[in-house]
């Protein structure tokens, strides 16, 4: 069973998967412009607890107890090759389950994309922990619209409030040192993006002995959008 970590239950005729972990103060919603599925690649939407259809549930905590709860209702359906794409802070969870998959003998990703993320041992790095409430009010309304909807005032006051537990797991979260996957890594880095600058991006050499670095067009929430040459990187990661 899927329990509720996946927005939607995982096709059973599919011959890969793409798990897309979302970012801080979000939910699977996120990732409501992209398709269902790549051809017979299903996409497949991570729903941590505590926000959207799971706000009554409690926070996940940290990112190592995410990757263990998560792994559980993941399990039956890594039966076929599969990939995890996480950008912005949603690469950290993403990264931690590749790893915790790896410790327990599990399956682990045919490749790893995380996407305008500094690696692990580099965090934290994350422009929202010096914003004001209004400033993260702010940002909130711009992704509603970014996600093509609109604002609604109890729902960003309702995801100001996960945003803010998110951020501080976010805050403590590092690794002393890197530590590898046996998956590939693709690291992702936006042309336009002003938060994360390739070269702060090139720390995720050292956790797999296979990493790429792929610049794509646009700015840092280009992926919302689910661009052509994103969904080509995944897809050719599988087929």
């Amino acid at each position: 069973m899927t329990g509720r970590w996946l927005l939607r239950k995982p096709s059973i005729d599919a011959s890969a998967r793409v798990f897309c972990f979302p970012y801080s103060g979000m939910g699977a919603s996120m990732f409501s412009r992209w398709p269902r599925s790549l051809g017979d690649i299903d996409i497949c939407l991570i729903q941590p607890p505590g926000r959207e259809n799971r706000s009554r549930e409690p926070h996940f905590g940290d990112y190592a107890s995410f990757a263990s709860a998560v792994l559980d209702h993941l399990e039956p359906y890594l039966d076929v090759p599969f990939a995890f794409f996480g950008h912005c802070a949603g690469a950290l969870p993403a990264f931690e389950t590749a790893h915790e998959l790896a410790a327990r003998g599990l399956p682990t990703p045919s490749r790893l994309f995380v996407s305008a993320q500094v690696a692990p041992h580099d965090c934290p790095h994350d422009r929202f922990l010096d914003l004001t409430d209004a400033e993260l009010k702010a940002e909130l309304e711009n992704l509603a619209v970014l996600r093509g909807g609109s604002p609604h005032p109890a729902l960003i006051e309702l995801a100001l409030e996960v945003l803010h537990q998110d951020l501080e797991v976010n805050r403590v979260y590092q690794r002393s040192a890197p530590v590898s996957t046996p998956s590939p890594i693709t690291v992702l880095h936006w042309s336009d993006d002003v938060e994360v600058t390739a070269t702060q991006l090139e720390g995720w050499k050292d956790y797999s002995a296979t990493t790429d670095f792929v610049t794509l067009p646009g700015g840092h929430y280009e992926f919302l959008a689910a661009p052509d040459a994103l969904l080509t990187l995944l897809s050719s990661a599988l087929t």
